[in-house]
């Protein structure tokens, strides 16, 4: 049982990670072509972003995912895994950029790129969109217009959907963060499965390995638990390994945040907790495999070469962890080998604008150079929760506004012959 903290305890300083690396005994194997190709896939991003800072630059490169890329889909041809690779990096863009924005920006930002999506040969602008394409629609139509020549069209249907989903997760998220709202541990796994973005990387299993399962064997119970512990596996671990930074700048969309909360946790309690849970989902997929039936020989071997693209993500993604600088900077394989983590210091947040109303830039991108389209953020309006003496000034304009009408209604009555208002039929 976890111990409840007292108030008097001082903040822990650091935290020992579980060993997950040694509780997973799958294969680790990378492509052959990985380095070349992850170096072209962020050459992309990087030249396509005009907007990024230096930090920012300099962070894209360190992230490293395309050699996460080369770690789970290392069967891929050199051209899918380039295809794979440059949505991995968008992927990482769009969590990035997506963090601090407020809801309405975020439903921009879904709308823009699953445009790209749904309405590929084109921009097609729909309803409030911005005449000109943004830099977030152009980089999706970019990778999927080389995707959809040769990627299965079930394949395709599970991208576009999972995406989507990924979106409304991720509004779900947004629009907690701008109430101050902490959700429960029930509530966070739902959403948390789809702010994730595994989903769609699922979809492109079959793309990297030229195949396209067939709806009855994708939506299969047997298929379907093996991809949630997957998810599961990549997510609460990733909730793990990002907690160091994300608690630095005072994120809770995580895990061991809620058990400390709501559950009684300590922050060690809690990573243990999470590391339980992680070892569970890779005990439950390896018991998956000995239940998926047989649907043929052919079908037989696409479900087998997807099932270790499965596997191949349990495995790249836990020691990817410790190589990006994501998460521990330049010291992942010492934390690996040792598994202390230091807590970073909490990051001072900007005095005159709250985070959460500063306005994020979407870029387009033309021939004379970028154009900086802010999206509208709404100034920032009063917490009557926090501010009483506005509260009160509110309650007694509303009291006097109350008491005019009163007055003014029995003023109508006196004057007509008919009663002026009447509650009945």
């Amino acid at each position: 049982m976890a111990r409840v903290p007292s108030s008097q305890e001082e903040r822990p300083t650091s935290f020992i990670l579980p060993d997950l690396v040694s509780h997973c005994k799958f294969k680790l194997s990378y492509h052959p072509d990985g380095d070349e190709i992850a170096r072209h896939s962020v050459e992309w991003l990087d030249s396509s972003c005009p907007d990024l800072n230096p930090k920012q630059r300099r962070a894209l490169r360190g992230l490293q995912a395309g050699e996460l890329t080369a770690y789970c889909y290392h069967t891929a041809s050199p051209e899918r895994l380039r295809v794979v690779s440059d949505f991995m990096n968008y992927l990482f863009h769009l969590d990035n950029i997506s963090d601090g924005m407020m809801t309405r920006e975020t439903d921009v930002l879904a709308d823009v790129v699953m445009n790209a999506l749904w309405l590929p040969d084109r921009y097609t602008p729909t309803k409030d969109q911005s005449p000109e394409e943004l830099n977030p629609g152009k980089l999706a139509r970019d990778f999927w217009a080389r995707c959809l020549s040769d990627c299965g069209p079930g394949a395709q249907a599970r991208f576009k959907e999972t995406l989507g989903l990924f979106f409304e997760a991720v509004n779900i998220q947004t629009r907690a963060r701008d109430e101050g709202v902490i959700p429960d541990l029930e509530s966070y796994i739902d959403v948390r499965r789809d702010t994730s973005g595994c989903k769609p990387c699922w979809a492109l299993i079959e793309y990297g390995l030229g195949i396209d399962l067939p709806d009855f064997v994708a939506e299969h119970p047997v298929i379907v638990a093996l991809n949630q512990s997957t998810n599961d596996l990549v997510t609460w671990s990733n909730d793990i390994f990002s907690y160091n930074v994300e608690q630095s700048r005072g994120d809770t969309h995580n895990m061991i945040v809620i058990l400390m909360k709501y559950h009684g946790h300590t922050l060690q309690s809690a990573v243990d907790y999470v590391g339980e849970l992680c070892s569970q989902t890779i005990d439950a997929f390896c018991e998956g495999k000995t239940k998926i039936p047989s649907w043929g020989p052919e079908i037989d071997q696409m479900v087998a070469g997807y099932v270790q693209g499965l596997q191949d993500w349990i495995v790249g993604s836990l020691h990817w962890s410790f190589q990006t600088h994501r998460y521990f900077g330049e010291q992942g394989l010492e934390v690996k080998k040792h598994r202390v983590v230091q807590l970073l210091p909490l990051v001072s947040q900007t005095k005159d604008v709250p985070p959460k109303h500063q306005p994020k830039l979407l870029q387009l991108t033309q021939e004379d150079g970028p154009i900086p389209v802010e999206i509208g953020v709404s100034p920032p309006y009063p917490d009557l929760h926090k501010d009483k003496d506005l509260l009160g000034l509110v309650l007694l304009i509303n009291a006097f506004l109350i008491q005019s009408l009163g007055v003014f209604l029995k003023y109508l009555l006196w004057r007509s012959p008919q009663p002026a208002l009447s509650l009945s039929r």
